[in-house]
């Protein structure tokens, strides 16, 4: 019996087919392997290198394309009290409001041309009437300047809002429909996503919010980008700088506000680095804007242009302690101009004088796509 076992355990063995490697085969196989890694890894090369250039070519673009200089104006809070009610006072703002937005201002700075010494608190605001007018000019100004969609967000039912929803709309670049196509939006966060994957949502006045990658505090108002590829379900953008559409395309995007408790303060504490380069006060006992308009510099990076108020800018100096040594307001300014000369009225109102100064100085300050100092 166990030698027919063998025969059948040698016969089972001898069915097993013998596999015969082909090793020029095998050879052939991995340099056809190696070859489509390489072109692999060149195509992703070129695909970068591409992606490089077109990001170069697209900085280069908005360098070409944007706007790198500012204009800032600086107006009196105490203009409010030539407004005989409560509707007058908004309107007088929205005028302020509407003319800077014409002349592409990009920061408003409202100061005390009485120079109140303490911190500006919103108590110590509501005690001083002088100090109510600085808040309520900025906050008018800040609703205004916020685009519609915004509103309900960020600014609570307050009394100096009560005749804001009366006032004519700025109708600026930011201000955004639901229907209108725009690269950039302002928007609110709306809500943060898990911290293991990070995100938030972003309401920028869509049908659908936009997800970006970073994580936001919620209520915060940003501005953002859209991507260009929104192939998928979500909304997609990244948050960039508020001056973010005027440096990259030249997009006029609305003006900041900013309060100051002197008039020296408003030259002190400029927020934008090196300072205001260009600095012009206005004033009927000042140089003719006609003749002096050629001396303007015709490239600079931060303009500020200085009005007074019942009394003029000669009133703020005088109550200012800093400025205690001038004696000519040519030492503060390095134009001090009359922008209206010949005028039929004894006196022009602030409101008015920032209109009509804005528009003669409008050929030095609003060339199209002007370069400033590097």
């Amino acid at each position: 019996m166990g030698k027919v076992k063998n025969n059948e355990t040698k016969s089972t063995t001898s069915l097993v087919p013998q596999l015969k490697v082909d090793w020029r085969e095998l050879r052939r196989q991995k340099q056809k392997w190696k070859k489509e890694k390489e072109d692999k890894k060149a195509l992703k090369q070129v695909k970068e290198e591409e992606k490089k250039k077109v990001e170069e070519d697209n900085k280069k673009k908005e360098e070409s394309e944007g706007i790198h200089y500012t204009i800032s104006v600086a107006v009196p809070g105490s203009i409010l009290n030539n407004a005989q009610s409560p509707e007058l006072r908004s309107y007088l703002i929205g005028q302020i409001a509407r003319a800077c937005v014409i002349f592409n201002c990009d920061e408003i700075v409202i100061y005390d041309e009485y120079a109140i010494p303490e911190s500006l608190n919103d108590e110590a605001l509501r005690r001083d009437n002088r100090r109510r007018c600085l808040a309520q000019m900025a906050k008018v100004l800040q609703y205004l300047e916020c685009p519609q969609y915004l509103r309900k967000h960020l600014f609570p039912l307050h009394e100096d809002l009560q005749y804001a929803g009366l006032l004519n709309p700025l109708d600026t670049g930011h201000h955004l429909k639901e229907s209108d196509e725009s690269r950039f939006r302002e928007g609110i966060v709306t809500n943060s996503v898990h911290p293991d994957k990070g995100g938030c949502y972003i309401n920028v006045g869509l049908k659908k919010d936009v997800f970006i990658k970073e994580s936001l505090t919620p209520g915060l108002r940003v501005t953002i980008e859209l991507d260009t590829d929104q192939s998928s379900k979500k909304l997609k953008g990244k948050p960039i700088p508020p001056s973010g559409p005027k440096d990259r395309a030249g997009l006029y995007w609305g003006y900041s506000v900013r309060l100051a408790s002197s008039l020296s303060d408003v030259i002190a504490e400029c927020p934008y680095d090196g300072g205001y380069d260009l600095t012009i006060g206005t004033s009927e006992r000042g140089d003719n804007v006609d003749e002096k308009i050629d001396s303007l510099p015709d490239n600079f990076k931060h303009c500020l242009i200085v009005f007074g108020g019942l009394k003029g800018i000669e009133a703020a100096i005088d109550a200012d302690t800093k400025y205690s040594n001038i004696g000519d307001p040519r030492d503060i300014f390095q134009f001090y101009l009359n922008t209206c000369p010949n005028q039929g009225s004894n006196t022009i109102r602030t409101e008015e004088a920032i209109l009509v100064s804005l528009a003669a100085l409008r050929p030095k300050l609003m060339k199209p796509n002007k370069k400033s100092l590097t």
